[in-house]
């Protein structure tokens, strides 16, 4: 199988295997009160600086992961197929792997953006995931420095440039996403039926039977690896 459009949405199951963990897993992030209270807009401006230790030490720990084989498998199939990554991830691993089309539904924890103007490309800027974000760091409207993510109650960029890379997809691949989480888990619709369309998760994803995708029930790594199979049939 050669030059196919092959568009991935990925969540938080993909990047398991690195040692981060899921959100809405039996031990996920969201069944952690202290994270369900930093993942709100309101966190930032009534604690700033435990909000941003908050994120410090959440950019630390995937500086200190690398990407798994289900990232590398991704990256690898750019060599003889033109490959979208849309993900709900913040972290980096899937430009580490090798992949070079990816878009953050939830922002990036590289880079960092002014309080005041989020979206605004002029403030938003790469930035060490070692390096501690501090209260007093301004950004370069003077307003304070914070992660470039998106919080609970703010607007998600990138959903309509997500949306035209799913409606014009050959195939449309979803990894450990639990569809849950809008608007994200809304881009399943906009795949045309007729193309081959997959979901790669131990769990029952019933939403994605009812749009005829076929279900390979596994781990990331060992979903890509019998996906990789499945392509030959293609």
């Amino acid at each position: 199988m050669e030059n196919q459009h092959i568009v991935f949405l990925t969540g938080a199951g993909i990047s398991v295997e690195s040692g981060l963990r899921t959100f809405r897993g039996e031990n996920g992030l969201w069944n952690n009160e202290e994270w369900r209270y930093f993942s709100k807009m309101g966190s930032f401006y009534e604690k700033p600086a435990e909000f941003l230790n908050f994120y410090n030490q959440l950019r630390k720990r995937i500086a200190e992961a690398n990407p798994n084989k289900a990232h590398l498998m991704i990256a690898e199939l750019e060599k003889t197929n033109k490959v979208t990554v849309i993900t709900q991830n913040v972290d980096n691993l899937h430009e580490r792997a090798g992949s070079s089309q990816v878009i953050h539904l939830h922002g990036e924890l590289t880079k960092v953006c002014s309080s005041s103007n989020r979206t605004d490309p002029r403030y938003i800027r790469e930035y060490p995931l070692t390096t501690p974000i501090n209260v007093g760091d301004d950004a370069e409207d003077g307003s304070q420095l914070r992660p470039f993510i998106v919080l609970m109650g703010e607007f998600v960029s990138g959903l309509e440039t997500a949306i035209e890379y799913v409606s014009n997809a050959d195939i449309f691949v979803v990894i450990g996403t639990s569809l849950v989480v809008s608007p994200a888990c809304n881009l399943i619709e906009y795949a045309h039926k007729e193309i081959p369309k997959f979901i790669i998760d131990p769990n029952d994803m019933p939403q994605c039977k009812k749009l005829n995708f076929e279900q390979i029930k596994a781990n990331a790594t060992d979903g890509m690896s019998a996906l990789l199979e499945r392509f030959k049939s293609l």
